[in-house]
């Protein structure tokens, strides 16, 4: 109805009201968004689910210039009149654009282009980056000019350097063709590049294993809900305006002329400054539902709040289950990088406090037991990292395994299967539970008996190191896991120090032997019986004879 209202009138933008009688405007509702959600199959939503909550007014008293600092500064469309409370009229972008054409004379200097301030972070830069990483950026805007393209670093790396955090994964967008500027790239810095030509992306690679990714200027639409997106080529603003949050739709200038300058449509410093996670429009949810992890993900990870209209917007995607319509493979990339993150527990919690976790699947509840298995899983992994010990545990299945543990087969192949995770992973991880049942009870039985060091060893040897953290973090017994710290920090690495060659050298025929003997030999290396090497090669011939 609002749709065809608005076509009929040609109106772009349309305040909204609480009642007929013009009181409260209490949003403002985009032609561009109404269509959007019609594409999407939405048009039986009311317009008080897309309409943009947090806007501008006026009142009849303020002079003009207050409306066109909101129209041009902020890109609101529409700006409503408001007296005592009640809308009594509206501006548009076109009452601007003819005033302004009527009477020139009076536009103010502020709001031109080039008189408007613009932030150079060029001494910010110099001060927050490697002086390699700033060199490289110089010499690529350079190389961008000598082939007339104007081109920007953007994305993570611009929000990082505001927040002065460390990310020296460089993302540049090239208004022209991206492929061939990495070409270019690579004919004169060296090292080689790999091009996706359906995305019109390319991969550097530099001599000395500096990654760039870089993209050619491109819109992205989505031709139905979570669906992948087709790509268009555009200017930066749009390819911005793509992007999923608007701290993460900044850009720099990397052109010699105006080299530093930062480039933001959209407000993203101001909600840097303000600590705010905000969509750059009201159906981002709908066009990509894994932003509604990613928003958790950067909330937890910076210290952020969810705005409240995009927290909105993600209970209302969740409401008409936008995260069921996604392929399990893109949910399961999702939460793998969640369980990457330092704030791990933080965003588990609220990913649970806002129903994202159950509306992926009902095994993912997460109840007061999963979260203290889950606490003790983080304290055992942070702990591990600190012994700079290898392998490191893919965190994915040790937190995966928490929700998985003690329920039943069908509900964890169930899980699996809505996360597509891979065949040979899928595997892996169900080999897992078996691994933990059979080798705590085995701990349990040596830890009773007061068996050799060297059992320990042969215990813990063989078992994957996730299923020996998970058995570290859930087990009760406190002999249990001081035997699992005791066999990490002492045994993990322990060899012998003779080979097959020593064995073959002492003129014993290779064969099955060569097993039992290696392994003999590292047990009264463990035990303390056969220390060093030459009463190892001692014991060799002994046991060979």
């Amino acid at each position: 109805y609002v749709t065809t209202l608005m076509t009929h009138f040609g109106l772009k933008a349309v305040p909204v009201v609480e009642d007929e009688k013009k009181k409260n405007c209490v949003g403002i509702f985009e032609f561009q968004i109404a269509e959007k959600a019609k594409e999407h199959g939405l048009g039986d939503m009311p317009v008080e689910e897309y309409m943009k909550r947090n806007f501008d007014t006026v009142s009849p008293e303020d002079d003009l210039y207050k409306v066109v600092e909101i129209i041009i500064d902020k890109g609101q469309r529409l700006v409503p009149v408001v007296k005592d409370d009640r809308l009594v009229g509206v501006i548009t972008r076109t009452d601007i654009i003819n005033w302004l054409i009527e009477e020139p004379a009076r536009i103010p200097e502020s709001l031109f282009p080039e008189k408007r301030h613009e932030k150079n972070l060029k001494p910010l830069m110099k001060v927050r980056l490697p002086s390699r990483i700033y060199d490289l950026l110089q010499t690529l805007g350079k190389l961008g000019s000598e082939k007339g393209y104007k081109v920007y670093v953007v994305g993570g790396f611009v929000r990082d350097i505001l927040l002065n955090r460390s990310n020296l994964d460089i993302d540049v967008v090239v208004e022209g063709d991206g492929i061939e500027f990495a070409s270019y790239i690579t004919q004169k810095l060296g090292g080689r590049f790999r091009a996706h030509k359906k995305f019109k992306t390319a991969v550097v690679i530099l001599p000395d294993g500096q990654r760039i990714d870089v993209a050619t200027a491109r819109l992205e639409y989505y031709k139905y809900p979570a669906a992948l997106p087709t790509v268009e080529l555009s200017s930066i603003k749009m390819d911005l305006f793509r992007r999923d949050f608007t701290i993460n739709a900044l850009a720099i200038d990397l052109s010699p002329e105006k080299f530093g300058y930062l480039v933001d449509f959209f407000g993203g410093q101001k909600d840097i400054k303000e600590k705010r996670i905000r969509v750059l429009h009201s159906l981002s949810f709908i066009d990509d539902p894994t932003r509604i992890i990613r928003a958790v993900r950067f909330e937890q990870r910076f210290n952020f709040k969810i705005g409240p209209q995009t927290e909105r917007l993600i209970k209302n995607a969740i409401k008409l289950n936008m995260l069921q319509k996604l392929s399990g493979s893109r949910i399961f990339h999702e939460l793998k990088l969640v369980f990457e993150e330092e704030s791990v527990i933080e965003c588990l919690k609220r990913m649970d406090s806002l129903k994202i976790l159950e509306s992926i699947h009902s095994t993912l509840k997460l109840d007061h037991k999963r979260l203290k298995l889950i606490e003790e899983i983080k304290k055992v992994v942070d702990w591990y990292s600190l012994s700079y010990k290898s392998p490191f545990p893919e965190l994915w299945k040790l937190y995966l395994l928490a929700f998985c543990w003690e329920r039943d087969e069908k509900e964890v192949e169930s899980l699996l299967n809505r996360l597509s995770v891979p065949k040979n992973s899928k595997e892996e991880f169900l080999e897992l539970n078996q691994y933990i049942k059979e080798t705590g009870i085995k701990l349990y039985r040596w830890s009773k008996r007061k068996e050799r060091v060297s059992d320990l060893y042969f215990i813990l040897n063989p078992v994957p190191i996730e299923a020996i953290l998970f058995i570290m973090a859930s087990n009760k017994l406190e002999e249990v896991k001081k035997a699992i710290s005791f066999y990490i920090q002492n045994l993990k690495d322990q060899r012998a120090d003779i080979s097959g060659k020593d064995l073959k050298e002492m003129g014993i025929p290779p064969g099955p032997i060569y097993g039992y003997i290696l392994k003999e030999v590292l047990r009264a290396k463990i035990d303390g019986t056969a220390k060093d090497r030459q009463s190892q090669l001692e014991l060799a011939k002994k046991l060979a004879s």
